[in-house]
Protein backbone atom coordinates (compact mmCIF):
# COMPACT_ATOMS: atom_id res chain seq x y z
CA UNK A 1 0.00 0.00 0.00
CA UNK A 2 1.08 2.97 -1.04
CA UNK A 3 0.05 5.21 1.71
CA UNK A 4 1.89 2.63 4.35
CA UNK A 5 4.97 3.26 2.44
CA UNK A 6 5.34 7.07 2.96
CA UNK A 7 5.65 6.15 6.54
CA UNK A 8 8.45 4.78 6.56
CA UNK A 9 10.91 6.42 9.42
CA UNK A 10 8.95 8.50 10.18
CA UNK A 11 6.50 9.58 13.79
CA UNK A 12 2.18 8.97 12.88
CA UNK A 13 0.18 10.69 15.52
CA UNK A 14 -2.92 8.16 16.19
CA UNK A 15 -6.62 9.46 16.62
CA UNK A 16 -9.10 6.90 18.46
CA UNK A 17 -11.17 5.40 15.09
CA UNK A 18 -8.34 3.23 14.20
CA UNK A 19 -7.15 1.72 17.44
CA UNK A 20 -11.11 0.60 18.05
CA UNK A 21 -11.35 -0.85 14.64
CA UNK A 22 -7.86 -2.86 15.23
CA UNK A 23 -9.06 -3.89 18.64
CA UNK A 24 -12.98 -4.27 18.56
CA UNK A 25 -12.16 -5.96 15.23
CA UNK A 26 -14.23 -3.75 13.15
CA UNK A 27 -15.11 -5.74 9.64
CA UNK A 28 -15.26 -2.36 7.40
CA UNK A 29 -11.80 -1.19 8.50
CA UNK A 30 -9.78 -4.59 9.72
CA UNK A 31 -7.93 -4.79 7.09
CA UNK A 32 -6.15 -1.84 6.73
CA UNK A 33 -5.52 -1.03 10.39
CA UNK A 34 -3.99 -4.56 10.45
CA UNK A 35 -1.81 -3.48 7.89
CA UNK A 36 -0.84 -0.63 9.72
CA UNK A 37 -0.42 -1.94 12.94
CA UNK A 38 1.60 -4.58 11.40
CA UNK A 39 3.57 -2.24 10.05
CA UNK A 40 3.99 -0.27 13.50
CA UNK A 41 4.73 -3.51 15.30
CA UNK A 42 7.48 -4.34 12.32
CA UNK A 43 9.27 -0.89 13.77
CA UNK A 44 8.49 0.68 9.95
CA UNK A 45 7.43 4.02 11.79
CA UNK A 46 6.60 4.72 14.97
CA UNK A 47 3.39 6.16 16.48
CA UNK A 48 2.39 8.62 19.08
CA UNK A 49 -0.85 9.46 20.63
CA UNK A 50 -2.59 11.29 23.40
CA UNK A 51 -3.64 10.04 26.86
CA UNK A 52 -6.74 11.30 26.25
CA UNK A 53 -7.77 8.25 23.33
CA UNK A 54 -7.40 6.47 26.92
CA UNK A 55 -10.99 7.63 27.86
CA UNK A 56 -12.49 7.32 24.75
CA UNK A 57 -11.35 3.53 23.70
CA UNK A 58 -12.82 2.72 27.18
CA UNK A 59 -16.05 4.01 27.54
CA UNK A 60 -17.51 0.88 25.52
CA UNK A 61 -15.94 -1.62 27.51
CA UNK A 62 -16.44 0.14 30.92
CA UNK A 63 -20.59 0.36 30.12
CA UNK A 64 -20.28 -3.47 29.19
CA UNK A 65 -18.50 -4.65 31.63
CA UNK A 66 -15.99 -5.78 29.63
CA UNK A 67 -12.43 -5.95 31.94
CA UNK A 68 -10.88 -8.10 28.92
CA UNK A 69 -11.67 -5.25 26.46
CA UNK A 70 -10.68 -2.72 28.31
CA UNK A 71 -7.08 -4.08 29.65
CA UNK A 72 -6.34 -4.67 25.92
CA UNK A 73 -6.64 -1.07 25.47
CA UNK A 74 -4.69 -0.16 28.00
CA UNK A 75 -2.24 -2.93 26.86
CA UNK A 76 -1.70 -1.32 23.36
CA UNK A 77 -1.88 2.31 24.65
CA UNK A 78 1.16 1.80 27.57
CA UNK A 79 2.97 -1.35 26.96
CA UNK A 80 3.15 -1.59 23.00
CA UNK A 81 6.95 -1.18 21.12
CA UNK A 82 6.90 1.78 19.26
CA UNK A 83 3.66 3.41 20.18
CA UNK A 84 4.21 6.07 22.90
CA UNK A 85 0.85 7.81 24.75
CA UNK A 86 1.52 11.24 25.56
CA UNK A 87 0.22 13.43 28.71
CA UNK A 88 -1.18 16.74 28.33
CA UNK A 89 1.48 19.25 29.24
CA UNK A 90 0.92 22.43 29.11
CA UNK A 91 2.65 23.31 26.30
CA UNK A 92 0.34 20.61 24.27
CA UNK A 93 -2.64 22.61 25.77
CA UNK A 94 -1.52 25.97 24.34
CA UNK A 95 -1.74 24.35 20.88
CA UNK A 96 -4.58 22.66 21.41
CA UNK A 97 -6.43 25.71 22.35
CA UNK A 98 -4.70 27.26 19.09
CA UNK A 99 -6.13 24.45 16.32
CA UNK A 100 -9.32 24.90 18.35
CA UNK A 101 -9.30 28.92 17.07
CA UNK A 102 -8.04 28.37 13.97
CA UNK A 103 -9.97 24.93 12.75
CA UNK A 104 -12.96 24.96 15.09
CA UNK A 105 -11.72 21.34 16.37
CA UNK A 106 -13.41 19.71 19.46
CA UNK A 107 -11.04 19.96 22.18
CA UNK A 108 -10.29 16.29 22.22
CA UNK A 109 -9.63 16.22 18.29
CA UNK A 110 -7.21 19.43 19.01
CA UNK A 111 -5.47 17.94 21.73
CA UNK A 112 -5.23 14.54 19.57
CA UNK A 113 -3.81 16.82 17.24
CA UNK A 114 -1.50 18.95 19.34
CA UNK A 115 -0.13 15.70 20.46
CA UNK A 116 0.62 14.47 17.47
CA UNK A 117 2.61 17.68 16.68
CA UNK A 118 4.57 17.97 20.13
CA UNK A 119 5.75 14.28 19.59
CA UNK A 120 7.03 15.17 16.02
CA UNK A 121 4.79 13.43 13.86
CA UNK A 122 4.53 14.42 10.04
CA UNK A 123 1.24 11.96 9.64
CA UNK A 124 -1.81 11.94 11.42
CA UNK A 125 -4.28 8.74 10.99
CA UNK A 126 -7.70 9.56 11.49
CA UNK A 127 -10.79 8.50 9.99
CA UNK A 128 -12.71 11.54 10.99
CA UNK A 129 -12.33 13.85 7.43
CA UNK A 130 -12.99 16.99 9.51
CA UNK A 131 -9.47 17.45 10.98
CA UNK A 132 -7.28 19.35 8.36
CA UNK A 133 -3.52 19.19 7.11
CA UNK A 134 -1.60 21.05 8.16
CA UNK A 135 0.41 21.20 4.94
CA UNK A 136 4.15 22.32 6.56
CA UNK A 137 3.92 20.19 9.58
CA UNK A 138 1.36 17.30 9.49
CA UNK A 139 -0.49 15.31 6.65
CA UNK A 140 -3.85 14.07 7.65
CA UNK A 141 -4.57 10.81 6.58
CA UNK A 142 -8.33 9.76 6.60
CA UNK A 143 -8.59 6.15 6.84
CA UNK A 144 -11.41 6.35 4.35
CA UNK A 145 -9.43 8.04 1.74
CA UNK A 146 -7.00 5.68 2.11
CA UNK A 147 -9.24 2.28 1.65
Amino acid sequence: MEWLAQLQGQIVGLDTAPLIYFIEKNPTYLDIVRLFFRALNQGEFRVVTSVVTLPEVLVYPLRQGNTTLAQQYREILFNSQGLTTIEVIPDIAETAAQLRANYNLRTPDAIQMATALHGGASFFLTNDAKFPSLPTRLSVLVLDELM
